[in-house]
């Protein structure tokens, strides 16, 4: 299985992710590490991202999952996946599940304002929200909780238990 933790920067997919897949004994894997660097540029500089920008980074991660999956390799994804269309590239099938982490505008602003040294920044917010396309077939799971309280959660609602996987 794959599980995709996404939503809009800050949300804690990448936090979040790394304390499930640690929990679970899984692969974890980082969408911002198949960015170009000229997609980190244009972010880190406030420009949002044009579809054309993502389709190759879409594209790179479904090439990965395809090997997760060809190699029965359980992992999870922190990958922001705001539109339907960016969540059918990256996967439309049996084998992945998405988790949406989901929290209001003002407490993730809160949240990256408080943050250091990563190329995404509260400039891009306003644009992620309005880019989000909430998925209607997606796990959602509120962030107002620690990330241990939400992976907790989130085996919980998969059915997962630590101890066996």
């Amino acid at each position: 299985m794959i599980i995709v933790v996404m939503g809009v920067t800050g949300s804690g997919k990448t936090t979040v992710g790394t304390k499930l897949a640690a929990r679970l004994g899984w692969l974890f894997a980082d969408a911002d590490d198949f960015h170009s660097a000229a997609n980190k540029d244009k972010m880190h500089r406030g420009i949002p991202l044009t579809d054309a920008d993502r389709f190759p980074w879409l594209a790179a991660m479904h090439e990965q999952m395809a090997k997760w999956i060809a190699t029965k390799q359980n992992a999870v994804l922190a990958c922001s996946a705001l539109k339907q269309i960016y969540r059918r590239q990256l996967w439309d099938g049996p084998g992945v599940r998405f988790v949406y982490l989901k929290g209001s505008y003002d407490l993730i602003a809160e949240r990256l304002c408080a943050r250091k040294g990563h190329f995404a920044d509260e400039h891009i917010l306003a644009g992620q929200f309005a880019d989000l396309e909430e998925p209607g077939d997606a796990i959602v799971v509120d962030i107002s909780a620690s990330p241990d309280e939400i992976a907790s959660e989130i085996c919980r609602r998969l059915g997962l238990d630590p101890k066996t996987q």
